[in-house]
């Protein structure tokens, strides 16, 4: 009997952790959402992932943006190389026409 006390009192302090940190209101609200939505979504876990805040981007998302990003660092490397070069080749435009207006 006092085994089923304790796991009581345990279960019942951690319902009160999750009321008092707003875990409770913040699932009811979500499930109340999927309850009250006309048309259900195929999947409900994912509604309810989207309405926490949890879902993230999923694993081919991750990895196709991980491409994405290597791809446009490459594009920006090569276009800072070019800027350079032509700002180099601009500097050397303008000493020559001030070399040549001076004559």
């Amino acid at each position: 009997m006092a085994h089923y006390r304790a796991a009581e009192s345990k279960r019942e302090q951690f319902r009160r952790y999750l009321e008092k940190s707003g875990v409770l209101d913040t699932i009811t609200s979500v499930l109340v959402a999927l309850y009250e939505e006309t048309d259900k979504p195929i999947n409900a876990l994912d509604f309810i992932k989207v309405h926490l805040g949890g879902a993230g981007p999923e694993p081919a998302d991750t990895d196709a943006l991980r491409m994405e990003l290597a791809d446009l660092q490459q594009k920006c490397n090569l276009l800072m190389e070019e800027n350079k070069e032509l700002r180099n080749r601009l500097m050397q435009y303008e000493a020559s026409t001030e070399e040549g207006a001076a004559e």
